[in-house]
């Protein structure tokens, strides 16, 4: 009966070492990569317009089918002329305040106050145009490409001072 029980005994061990040695394989070989943390110190600023730059978070905007973040950094008041994008744009404030309006042309009156925290989907090929009060940071994230279609090219201001004279926030 003992011989029973213990060989009983060493089967179960056996069974629980074999079953735990597949559990961490497995658990291996499905771990995720390590997080990727993105300082904001760290994030390359580049001019896009006349008052705000560009800068990417994460993954390739310009890579069909690829998901993305970048951010857009504008000076008080900077404007930001009538457009569209090809895919959907998901818009989220994180400093100052963004206004948007929707429309062909830069029209004050349809603008729209975003605050810090607020978030808008704007529809793939939806007009637009915004404003911004207060430097303005806003996150965008989507599935690529990203472009922009200016409604009217000559609106478009060049920047005139490259980003890495301007102070950092």
């Amino acid at each position: 009966m003992k011989r029973f029980r213990v060989g009983s005994v060493c089967v179960a061990l056996m069974g629980a070492a074999t079953l735990a040695a597949a559990v961490y394989g497995q658990e291996k070989k499905d771990s995720p990569a390590a997080p990727k943390i993105m300082h904001f110190g760290d994030l390359k600023w580049t001019p896009i317009i006349k008052g705000c730059d560009i800068a990417v978070v994460e993954g390739n905007p310009d890579a069909e089918g690829q998901p993305f973040v970048i951010r857009f950094r504008c000076a008080d008041g900077a404007k930001v002329p009538a457009h569209w994008h090809p895919t959907d744009e998901n818009l989220t404030v994180l400093k100052g305040a963004f206004l948007v309006g929707m429309g062909d042309s830069f029209d004050e009156s349809k603008l729209q106050t975003m605050n810090v925290g607020n978030f808008i989907l704007m529809p793939k090929e939806m007009h637009h145009f915004a404003s911004n009060k207060g430097e303005t940071i806003v996150q965008i994230h989507g599935t690529g490409p990203f472009k922009v279609n200016w409604l009217n090219p000559s609106e478009v201001e060049k920047p005139d001072t490259p980003a890495a004279a301007k102070p950092k926030s």
